[in-house]
């Protein structure tokens, strides 16, 4: 039993804040790290297993051989082995061969292995992650963005399904960056928000079952390829944002579960290990090493791939211990509630660890309930998040848009409840994955009607979408209308971009986001009560709804809506401005494929003293019609 030359990552203070639960560099000294130690090449490695008999290192320097190269358990009870083994190279597979008390053998995958290899293959590689970044520009952009006024639209995608080769392969990251880069400059997008990444065995769970916390799925190509990605996407001016997932990982038996024969980073009571909806193991918040390490892995996207943000996803999951599970399924908290208080505490260090050392990065909450101060700090009680995806929007206003326009006049509540609460956090409008899949129908395909108002309901959904508070997210293939449910195992329908319909429709989209960044009315108060004024324009008969959209200083923008296929001629609308107002979009427009109905540009306000607002437009609101407006001069 041969042990490796004790040379140590760890100074006494790394280890103190180790156990503490303070030590946001780990990924620094855990997993393997190729060094030189006295003149020899070689790789260090560090691996966490307190309860693990005897740890070795098995891969291809050793010809897999567990009886070679041993690591020595630190004195100190940090449950921290490490070791030295000389002669290995860049591109070796290894894996930890964990000796257990009960006498069991597991051979796992390293928990900070910064590449792994291509699944179903599981060993983890031992790797780099130099890279000559060219985004300093961006950088420095984005220490002066104040995101709360930033026009910021998310283009949602899935990189194995976004675009394919010819023959159906996937793109690497770098084949994806030539085409990505320049199709969201094109349509304006702001941002990118791209779906798991994060190392993961089974594609079809599209990321979200994640064993590689700290390695881009090889997949698509190696860790300086990601990081090509995200740095091209950034020398165009566009955010990057990564979706996490903190809430679960499978059960593979290469990964985290049972990692050193006892429940290390889940839960050891049934109860409290399974998510019972996804089959998965749930971390154990209340592990002071468990948090720590996620909150490295949070704080590791940021600083090796410069990502300017992360979306964590199944927040709901993580703050009910009853969710998804019967009476008498689920553990109480210590005062008797439904609460996860550990979760609550986990997320509010989270997203304080994160604001500490990236002060100008954004973290959003997918959270479905209505948890109170999701976007709040944590010293006013509030979880810390800086957006929150609004799920009740959402499901309202797909709801409302399913029916049939006759009985929509019965439904009005659907559209104006959530101005109810569209400043009790800082929202993100979602329209993403979920919403197109399992059943669910495209966005299109939820339109009623023929294949025409099909497409005006479309048109007529992004507009309102746009106009109101919050920022926007679109997943792939929304903005042209694709037709099917997403696939994760085909690209994107491109080809609908030869139908004159789609191409419409996607000029629309890319209006919109140049419309939405362009007028400061739009974004620049998505989080400020005064950045909506109603003008009593939420006429339930014939399904309209209008408001104007305020920012400090500027002229408002007037947003109509005629939710129904029939046009609304010399439709009175009250004001509080006279002079002329500017027709500036037009859902409409033939340009997008509507026929033409409109306002020749614009329309006076006439003075109506006896209407609660002094002045009125008489306007004709297109069949399934989005109208912007803006008060030009007197």
């Amino acid at each position: 039993m041969e042990k490796q030359e004790k040379f140590s990552l760890f100074s006494e203070f790394d280890v103190y804040l180790f156990k503490e639960g303070t030590h946001y560099a780990l990924y620094e000294k855990m997993g393997a790290h190729s060094l030189s130690v006295e003149g020899v090449e070689g790789t260090y490695f560090a691996l966490w297993a307190p309860s693990a008999r005897h740890v070795s290192v098995i891969g291809d320097f050793n010809e897999w051989n567990p009886s070679l190269h041993f690591l020595n358990q630190r004195a100190d009870g940090s449950g921290i082995w490490e070791g030295f083994i000389p002669r290995t190279q860049l591109g070796d597979r290894y894996k930890f061969h964990v000796e257990t008390f009960f006498g069991e053998f597991f051979d796992k995958g390293d928990p900070f292995a910064f590449l792994w290899e291509e699944p179903p293959k599981t060993a983890s590689v031992i790797t780099t992650l130099d890279y000559l970044w060219g985004d300093n520009e961006w950088l420095d952009k984005r220490k002066n963005i104040d995101w709360a006024q930033y026009p910021l639209t998310f283009y949602e995608v899935h990189l194995g399904s976004w675009m394919r080769s010819s023959d159906e392969r996937w793109l690497n990251y770098k084949e994806i960056a030539s085409h990505l880069v320049a199709y969201v400059k094109e349509m304006g997008f702001s941002a990118v928000e791209i779906m798991p990444v994060m190392e993961h065995p089974f594609y079809g769970s599209w990321g979200y079952q994640v064993t590689g916390f700290f390695a881009p799925t090889r997949r698509y190509g190696i860790p300086q390829d990601f990081m090509f990605l995200i740095d091209a996407l950034h020398q165009a001016g566009i955010a990057v944002f990564l979706d996490w997932v903190p809430s679960h990982f499978p059960s593979d038996s290469h990964g985290l579960a049972s990692f050193d024969g006892t429940a290390l980073y889940e839960h050891l009571d049934m109860k409290q290990r399974i998510h019972p909806e996804w089959k998965s193991y749930l971390f154990n918040y209340g592990r002071t090493e468990v948090a720590e390490i996620l909150i490295n892995s949070a704080l590791f996207w940021l600083d090796y791939y410069h990502a300017d943000g992360l979306r964590v996803d199944g927040v709901a999951s993580m703050l009910y211990l009853d969710y998804g599970r019967k009476d008498g399924e689920w553990v109480p908290n210590k005062y008797g509630g439904r609460e996860n208080l550990q979760a609550v505490s986990f997320l509010q260090k989270l997203n304080q660890a994160i604001f500490y050392r990236f002060p100008s990065v954004q973290t959003i909450a997918e959270e479905s309930t209505a948890w109170p101060l999701v976007t709040k700090p944590p010293y006013d009680g509030g979880l810390g998040f800086s957006l929150k995806w609004n799920m009740g929007w959402m499901h309202d206003i797909l709801d409302y848009m399913s029916l049939d326009p006759f009985y929509r006049q019965f439904h009005q509540n659907d559209l104006t409840f959530s101005f109810m609460y569209a400043f009790s956090e800082n929202f993100v409008l979602p329209f993403s994955h979920d919403e197109v899949v399992y059943g669910k129908r495209s966005l299109l395909w939820k339109m009623p009607g023929d294949l025409n108002q099909k497409f005006a309901q479309l048109r007529l959904l992004f507009g309102y979408m746009y106009a109101h508070p919050g920022k926007k997210l679109i997943f792939m293939g929304g903005e042209f209308g694709q037709c099917r449910e997403w696939d994760h195992q085909r690209a994107v329908d491109w080809w609908l971009l030869g139908e004159k319909v789609h191409k419409n429709l996607q000029r629309w989209v890319q209006d919109l986001n140049r419309f939405y960044t362009e007028e400061q009315s739009l974004h620049g108060w998505d989080f400020i009560r005064g950045g909506v004024e109603w003008i009593g324009c939420s006429d339930s008969f014939a399904s309209v709804l209008g408001f104007l959209r305020r920012a400090k200083g500027i002229p408002p923008i007037l947003a109509l809506f005629n939710f129904t296929p029939v046009p609304r001629f010399q439709y009175d609308v009250e004001v509080s401005e006279g002079g002329y107002w500017l027709e500036l979009l037009n859902s409409d427009g033939e340009v997008y494929g509507g026929d033409g109905v409109g306002n020749l540009g614009g329309q006076r306000a006439l003075d109506r003293p006896g209407n609660s607002m002094r002045y009125s437009l008489s306007l004709t609101l297109p069949p399934f019609g989005a109208l912007f407006f803006r008060k030009e001069g007197e």
